[in-house]
């Protein structure tokens, strides 16, 4: 169930702010019909941390109801708090998500003994697969391979999503954590080198511009035809470049209204994407033939 591209799906918004429920819910069925394995709702793609926990429970119900088990759904539930993060996390395993994503606290900087309790914690409190999120580049806290080991213990913890791009961290997880234990590369641009190196799939910004490329990539590594994900890669190189100019989810934002599929807003502190960088956007999207259906 947990392998190949899942989306880390953006949270449309209309101009006044709110949320633009019927363009979520075309995004929902052109993932689905472009056929990626899974959905994550409410994670950092979804500007989750602006979403009021009203917003955050609607957005997570509606990802789970409209996907009516088609694909699995896993809900970000995890936040700086751990008492919150046991509330979400209880709502998305009552509400029928498959798996939860919990984030490492960002803001405290947790030591790894804090990191592991936090995650322990929850998986204690709440019996659903649990998907650990290390991205310590928004998070400032970066949980060691040493720590994901020990999580991978406990009977709840399922996998990681790694967004280091350190493909030497995928041997450590590997070589330490039990078999079945499930890596996504959370960093597109090097999830050909990460799952050469034995991961599972790829929690993916880019497929919500180019679901049918990323799952034609991740299909072909999984495989182990590296050959047809490299000749994939070569066609979507452009825009997992461009989509990380400036603060993700603004680039992806851009490529959707520019296909028609959303607004292109934002909440503050984000910002739309920049004049200078949407020639490149337009570029990225040409040459990964993008389309309305994927």
């Amino acid at each position: 169930m947990f392998h190949g591209c899942f989306t880390a799906l953006v949270t449309p918004f209309d101009p006044d702010g709110a949320i633009d429920w019927p363009a979520f819910d075309r995004l929902i069925e052109r993932q689905i019909g472009a056929g990626v394995h899974g959905l994550v709702a409410c994670g950092t793609t979804a500007e989750s941390v602006t979403l009021s926990g009203e917003e955050w429970r609607a957005v997570a119900l509606r990802t789970i109801q409209k996907a009516r088990g088609r694909v699995p759904v896993v809900v970000g539930s995890g936040t700086n708090d751990t008492r919150e993060s046991i509330a979400r996390t209880h709502f998305a395993k009552a509400e029928g998500a498959d798996a939860a994503m919990i984030v490492c606290p960002y803001y405290n900087k947790p030591t790894q003994s804090g990191l592991i309790a936090h995650v322990e914690a929850i998986a204690d409190a709440v019996e659903i697969p649990l998907i650990l999120y290390n991205v310590p580049s928004r998070t400032v806290a970066d949980l060691a391979p040493a720590s994901v080991a020990v999580l991978a213990r406990h009977p709840n913890v399922l996998g990681l999503k790694d967004a280091t791009a350190d493909m030497a961290r995928v041997a450590s997880y590997r070589a330490m954590c039990p078999e079945g234990f499930v890596l996504f590369s959370g960093d597109d641009a090097s999830q050909i080198g990460f799952m050469a190196m034995g991961g599972d799939g790829v929690i993916s910004v880019t497929s919500n511009v180019a679901p049918k490329r990323v799952v034609a990539l991740q299909a072909a590594a999984l495989a182990g035809d590296f050959a047809r994900a490299r000749a994939e890669n070569a066609q979507l190189a452009q825009l997992h470049e461009a989509l990380f100019k400036e603060t993700s989810p603004a680039p992806a934002k851009a490529c959707l209204a520019a296909l028609g599929l959303c607004g292109d807003h934002l909440r503050l502190p984000l910002v739309a994407a920049t004049a200078a960088l949407r020639p490149l956007l337009a570029e990225a999207l040409a040459a990964c033939g993008a389309t309305v259906d994927g």
